[in-house]
């Protein structure tokens, strides 16, 4: 029975950890925005990490495949094994932080192909480390499967496969899409809200100073404020969240208007797409101007769309010779619309019909 059970949590932590491992490693660049997030100051406070979080995302994917495949082939399995701990203890920290703070609102486990509650991803981790804590106690069972000169070829290869699809995804696009703007998607029907949603649940708690003294009130306490207290602040708390549109935070902003009715109305609409101009590609934004002449030639109504401010959006236009409007969108956004800056979108009424990283621009069929 004792070898029955380690061999099943043999299999299950090794297939979970390749799975999970090549689902972030197709989008890297993803799991390193949840990075950045858990080093924010919002989070750990640890901001200075933040320019390494796609170098540490990269590495940290490889390895959870890498050490996959190693469980299943019976690599090393000492070292694999203890490996294998200390990653899920880390990250049973993290997901349990995320979810008692309520600070990080998905932990990116399964990148956007699954989203998980901080709850959620909580149990994940605790079920693998009671499987992983299985094969700690039981290490000699796990014997290799194939002679040692096979073993080492196998996790040769695993690591060269790894590299070659972080190279392939960070300069071309992650190879199957799993976020709410793939191609085949309407972004107004990915904000409407289906008749008899679930409605998000809110407690508020309003604060006034009475006899210069700040008291909390509840919505059935208001007729009851003394008169003459002064109102101070107002805090939300979430009881339970209703229905989140996939597409929730799209805007087509500019001079204070949100012109998104009108736009994603246009037959032929083509969006360079750069959250952030002062990072973008420089020779990635140098394709652009070009595109744009041929995309105009050909019917296509060209726009920028950044979260930059007007200043760099005017310093971005003058640089590259820009001749086309920038309309603003949250940096969020964005990000989940396409991982390259700049990348390329062509809308057709709404309707996402192709998205290129800017190294693909000659391959766009306009």
């Amino acid at each position: 029975m004792k070898k029955i059970i380690t061999q099943f949590s043999r299999i299950f932590v090794g297939a979970l950890f390749i799975i999970s491992g090549l689902i972030k490693l197709n989008d890297p660049v993803g799991f390193s925005y949840k990075l950045a997030e858990y080093f924010s100051e919002a989070v750990f406070n640890i901001p200075f990490l933040v320019p390494f979080s796609l170098t540490l995302a990269l590495f940290l994917v490889i390895v959870e495949v890498l050490l996959g495949i190693m469980l299943l082939i019976g690599y090393r399995s000492k070292f694999t094994i203890w490996s294998l701990l200390l990653m899920i203890v880390f990250f049973t920290f993290l997901t349990f932080y995320s979810a008692y703070y309520d600070v990080v609102k998905d932990c990116g486990c399964f990148g956007d192909a699954l989203h998980l509650t901080p709850w959620q991803s909580f149990t994940k981790d605790v079920v693998l480390l009671f499987f992983i804590l299985i094969l700690f106690a039981n290490k000699k069972l796990v014997k290799p499967l194939f002679n040692k000169g096979l073993q080492n070829l196998i996790a040769a290869l695993g690591v060269v496969a790894a590299i070659f699809m972080a190279y392939h995804v960070l300069n071309h696009l992650p190879i199957i899409d799993f976020r709410p703007y793939k191609v085949g998607t309407n972004i107004q029907k990915g904000m409407e809200i289906p008749e008899g949603a679930p409605k998000s649940v809110v407690e508020m708690t309003f604060i006034y100073k009475v006899n210069g003294v700040n008291k909390e009130f509840t919505e059935k306490d208001l007729m009851n404020i003394p008169e003459g207290a002064e109102f101070v602040d107002r805090k939300d708390k979430i009881i339970s969240e209703g229905y989140v549109p996939p597409i929730h935070d799209f805007t087509m902003t500019k001079d204070g208007s949100d012109y998104k009715e009108e736009l994603l109305l246009e037959p032929k609409l083509l969006m360079v797409v750069t959250y952030d101009l002062a990072l973008a590609d420089e020779s990635g934004m140098q394709k652009v101007q070009k595109l744009n002449q041929e995309a105009t030639l050909k019917g296509y109504k060209v726009i920028g769309m950044t979260n930059s401010s007007v200043e760099e959006i005017e310093k971005a236009q003058k640089k590259y010779n820009l001749k086309f409007d920038f309309y603003t969108c949250d940096a969020t956004a964005l990000k989940t619309i396409e991982r390259a800056n700049p990348s390329i979108v062509i809308l057709e009424k709404g309707t996402v019909k192709q998205k290129v990283h800017y190294n693909d621009i000659e391959g766009l069929k306009l």
